[in-house]
C-alpha cells in the first residue's frame, strides 16, 4: 500500500492518491462572504500540487455565527456563482473537492457583535484571553432545529456549487463537537445527558443532509479523537459515535484533537504520549479505526512522505497534511518525484499556551497568504510579527464585518 494509490470511498467515488489538503483557516473572503480572488489563488496552488482530496477552511452556514472575520459563508444561493468558480478551480487538476461546513458555537470572537450560541451556558476558559469570547446563551430547541437545517441547505448549497463532497465539522471544540462534550453539554434534554443524547446534533445533520444531496456526493466527519480535557470527549467517546455513524452513509471520518482551550491539533496536546511521533494522533487512529466501517484519515503533525506511508500501512485509509501543505502547496507532486521535502514551521515555545497557539495560526496564515498572491512562502517569519499583523488585518476586517451585518438590518 502507498500514499499513490487511489481509494475507493462506500458512495464509489475514487480519490486518485491518498494525500489530502486538511482544512485551515484562511479567512479570505470578498466583501459579500464569498470567496475571494486571493482565495481562488490559493486554491490553485493546492489543485495543481498533486493531493488526491482537497478540504477547504471553514465554510460558515450562517453569517451571524463565525469562527472569525473574512470567514466564507454558504447559507443561499446569492453568490452560488462564485462558489461554482472555487470549485472549477479546486477540481481543475482531477482532485476531489470537498468543502468543510461550520458553525462556532462558543468559539465565536465577541468583537463581531452577535449573540453567542452553545448547547450550554459554559464559556470559554483561556486566562486573560477569555474576554475575548461572550458567555453563550444556552441553545433553545428552535435554534438547534435551525442549526441542523443550515448545514443541510449549506451541504445541497455545495453539492450544486460542484463540490464533490462537505465534511461536517464536530471537532476542535466548535459548535457540533461541544454537544459531544460532557464538558460543554451540560443539558438535560434530549440533547444532553448520555453520549447518545450528546451526539444527536452529529447524527441529525449527517441524516439530514444525505437525504437531499445525491448518493455520489460524499459525506465526511471530522471528529475528535479526544479533546485532551480531563473529564471531556474521550478515546472511547469517539470509538462509540464512529459505531453510531455506521449506520449512516458516511463516507470518510477524519480524525484530529483538541479545542481552543486545549489546542492538541497544533501539536501541544496535554498528553505527551501523543507527541512522540510526527504523526501525533496515529495512535488514537488506530485504536478508533477497528470501529470503523467508512475509511479513516488522520490529521496531524505528517510533513515527511516515510512518515505518511507509514500512517497508511497502518490501516489508515487518508494522510491529511496542513502546516507542511500551506508552506509547499507542491509536496505530494515532489514527494512523487522521488524528492524528500518535508517543510516545517519553527516550533513556538511561548510559555502562555493559547497565545503560543494563536501565533501558530497567525504563522500558518502568513504561509496563506504568500501564496494567494503569488508569493513565496516564508516559514521563518517572526511568530510575533505574523500575530500582529494577523491581529491588525482582524481589526480591519472586524469592522468590515460589522457594518455589513449593521447595513443588512436596516
Amino acid at each position: 500500500m502507498s500514499v499513490f494509490q487511489t481509494l475507493h470511498l462506500p458512495n464509489g467515488a475514487t480519490i486518485p492518491n491518498r494525500i489530502a489538503k486538511a482544512a485551515m483557516e484562511e479567512n479570505m473572503a470578498d466583501p459579500e462572504m464569498a470567496p475571494s480572488e486571493q482565495l481562488l489563488q490559493l486554491y490553485r496552488s493546492w489543485a495543481s500540487g498533486g493531493a488526491g482530496l482537497l478540504i477547504t477552511g471553514n465554510v460558515m452556514v450562517d453569517r451571524r455565527a463565525m469562527t472569525g472575520p473574512g470567514g466564507v459563508v454558504l447559507e443561499d444561493d446569492s453568490q452560488l456563482a462564485k462558489f461554482k468558480r472555487w470549485a472549477q478551480v479546486g477540481r481543475s487538476k482531477g482532485a476531489q473537492f470537498w468543502m468543510q461546513i461550520n458553525h462556532p458555537g462558543r468559539q465565536m470572537p465577541g468583537k463581531l457583535g452577535q449573540q453567542t450560541w452553545a448547547p450550554s451556558a459554559v464559556a470559554v476558559e483561556l486566562g486573560s484571553l477569555s474576554k475575548h469570547f461572550n458567555p453563550p446563551r444556552e441553545m433553545t430547541e428552535n435554534v438547534i432545529e435551525d442549526v441542523i437545517r443550515r448545514f443541510v441547505h449549506t451541504a445541497q448549497l455545495a453539492e450544486q456549487a460542484g463540490f464533490t463532497g462537505v465534511e461536517v465539522h464536530a471537532a476542535h471544540g466548535y459548535l457540533i463537537s461541544q454537544f459531544l462534550s460532557p464538558l460543554t453539554n451540560k443539558r438535560q434534554d434530549q440533547w444532553g445527558g448520555s453520549l447518545e443524547n450528546r451526539s444527536r446534533l452529529l447524527l441529525e445533520v449527517v441524516k439530514g443532509i444525505r437525504a437531499v444531496v445525491s448518493p455520489e456526493f460524499a459525506v465526511a466527519v471530522k471528529l475528535n479523537s479526544a479533546d485532551f480535557q480531563r473529564g471531556g470527549f474521550s478515546p472511547e467517546d469517539a470509538r462509540q459515535v464512529l459505531e453510531m455513524l455506521n449506520e449512516f452513509a458516511v463516507d470518510l471520518v477524519e480524525l484530529s484533537g483538541g479545542s481552543y482551550e486545549a489546542p492538541a491539533m497544533h501539536g501541544r496536546a496535554r498528553d505527551g504520549r501523543t507527541l512522540a511521533r510526527e504523526a501525533y494522533f496515529l495512535e488514537f487512529a488506530r485504536e478508533l479505526k477497528r470501529a470503523a466501517a467508512m475509511p479513516v484519515m488522520v490529521t496531524g503533525g505528517i510533513r515527511r512522505q516515510a512518515v505518511a506511508e507509514q500512517v497508511i500501512a497502518s490501516g489508515i485509509e487518508m494522510v491529511g497534511i496542513a502546516t507542511a501543505l500551506a508552506i509547499d502547496p507542491h509536496l505530494a507532486a515532489a514527494w512523487r518525484q522521488g524528492q524528500n521535502n518535508a517543510p516545517a514551521l519553527r516550533p513556538i515555545t511561548w510559555s502562555n499556551k493559547p497565545l503560543a497557539s494563536l501565533a501558530y495560526m497567525a504563522v500558518v496564515k502568513h504561509q496563506l497568504y504568500q501564496h494567494s498572491v503569488k508569493r513565496a512562502a516564508n516559514p521563518g517569519v517572526s511568530p510575533a510579527r505574523a500575530l500582529l499583523c494577523n491581529q491588525i488585518d482582524d481589526v480591519l476586517r472586524t469592522r468590515k464585518y460589522k457594518r455589513r451585518m449593521a447595513a443588512a438590518t436596516l
